[in-house]
């Protein structure tokens, strides 16, 4: 599909936000200039990126939502901490958390990073299946910390149905 065809399937919605996402976006040719076209629209934009690529690029009208692969999700080594230097007041951070330990780490990077002073929000999702929510709010409670809970709400909707 060409950038043009994607920008006017957008436009044909009657929607003032879109969020550019789906495996690594970034790793799209002309996802730079698609999020800059679907801004200079007037639409409220954001991306979800795994934090592996350079988010350098990024249209600064674009609300960057950035994971922090955790040790539990043996992707921990792809996160390219350079990129926490762009986000900014306007962005998130994610942690998607399979166990304690996850957690644990989770915790010393929000404070190393100070994450909670440079985002909007720093978000916490446990690993469907691995991590009750319970536990997670319970931690997340016992440490006052200053964080967002929410759950891989596609997998309560769609489980590990492909294509969704």
């Amino acid at each position: 599909m060409s950038l043009e065809s994607i920008v006017d399937k957008v436009k044909s919605y009657p929607t003032e936000y879109v969020c550019v996402t789906g495996g690594e976006p970034l790793a799209q040719p002309a996802v730079f200039e698609l999020m800059t076209r679907l801004c200079d629209l007037g639409l409220r934009v954001s991306t979800e990126t795994s934090g592996a690529m350079d988010i350098g690029p990024v249209d600064a009208r674009v609300s960057r939502v950035m994971d922090l692969k955790a040790p539990g999700s043996a992707e921990s080594h792809r996160n390219l901490y350079s990129n926490i230097e762009h986000l900014d007041d306007g962005d998130q951070v994610k942690f998607v958390l399979a166990d304690r330990q996850d957690y644990d780490w989770a915790r010393l990077k929000i404070d190393e990073y100070r994450l909670s002073d440079r985002v909007a929000e720093v978000l916490m999702s446990p690993v469907h299946g691995e991590l009750t929510p319970r536990d997670l709010a319970e931690w997340i409670l016992e440490d006052g910390l200053s964080v967002r809970m929410q759950l891989q709400m596609h997998k309560y909707l769609w489980g590990e149905e492909p294509g969704h």
